[in-house]
């Protein structure tokens, strides 16, 4: 699986996702020996993190571990419980990512600076945020200082391609990573499925494929079937004509806010 920069880390482009997770923890330990060893949680996805616990148990060094804290939580003094509660049903001792789920109603100024009291300690290696819009996430680095917000993980997929628009860009400029959740949405249809023919793949291969295409961005697929785990394992390369054809047949388009998932 190829890698990219992450929080300083080289973290396989396609990760494996958690959000309303029905599968067990052999899905998980299936993708980790295929390479998928990104694992994306977050508090919110009820027994998801103690799900994960018996997937990494033995292998805690091979995985990039990434939970959310969930905006009503995110105090100063509530980030650090969440974080610890965290910590305890992951069954580790620290957080290879720890993300603001979406902004909301505590200080931005009082999560992070929760976060780099954290990452001191060595409970969290990085930090970042998911679902901010350009103003947010230039707020959110504006506080932490250049080189601290590692990542915004937001809704990327076929049909909403928006955050190619100006949201990426911003996050080439800042040197944040974007990650995207959901990217199956809208993997239908002639095109997808001519170019999947060509390359003798399926839809959901061409779509991860495409989804990170671009430079410093990373897919986080749920799978809960094995046999779905290998489909998402297996990466594609598309020529620039294929790609042509995905971006017409998907058109960009811009909308005015994010959505919260």
């Amino acid at each position: 699986m190829d890698k990219r920069d992450f929080a300083g880390k080289q973290v396989p482009v396609y990760g494996q996702g958690t959000w309303k997770f029905r599968g067990g923890p052999d899905s998980l330990r299936a993708g980790i020996d295929l390479g998928l060893t990104h694992i994306d949680t977050a508090e919110l996805y009820r027994g998801a993190e103690e799900i994960i616990a018996q997937a990494i148990d033995g292998r805690r060094e091979e995985i990039f571990l990434v939970s959310k804290i969930m905006p009503s939580n995110a105090s100063r003094r509530g980030t650090r419980e969440s974080c610890e509660k965290s910590l305890r049903k992951l069954k580790t001792d620290r957080l290879d990512c720890y993300l603001l789920h979406w902004p909301g109603e505590h200080p931005l100024s009082e999560t992070i600076a929760a976060f780099e009291e954290l990452q001191r300690e060595g409970k969290i290696r990085a930090y970042g945020v998911s679902n901010f819009d350009e103003r947010a996430l230039q707020e959110a680095v504006d506080i932490a200082g250049p080189g601290r917000i590692a990542c915004n993980q937001v809704l990327y997929n076929l049909a909403e391609r928006h955050v190619e628009a100006a949201l990426h860009p911003l996050c080439r400029k800042l040197g944040v990573a974007l990650v995207g959740y959901s990217p199956f949405n809208g993997a239908e249809g002639e095109a997808i499925e001519a170019v999947a023919r060509e390359h003798g793949a399926t839809p959901r291969q061409v779509a991860l494929a495409f989804l990170t295409r671009l430079p410093g961005t990373f897919a986080i697929p749920k799978a809960e079937q094995v046999a779905h785990v290998r489909e998402n394992a297996k990466r594609i390369r598309l020529t620039a004509l294929q790609i042509a054809t995905l971006e017409e047949a998907f058109p960009l388009q811009e909308r005015d806010q994010l959505p919260t998932a």
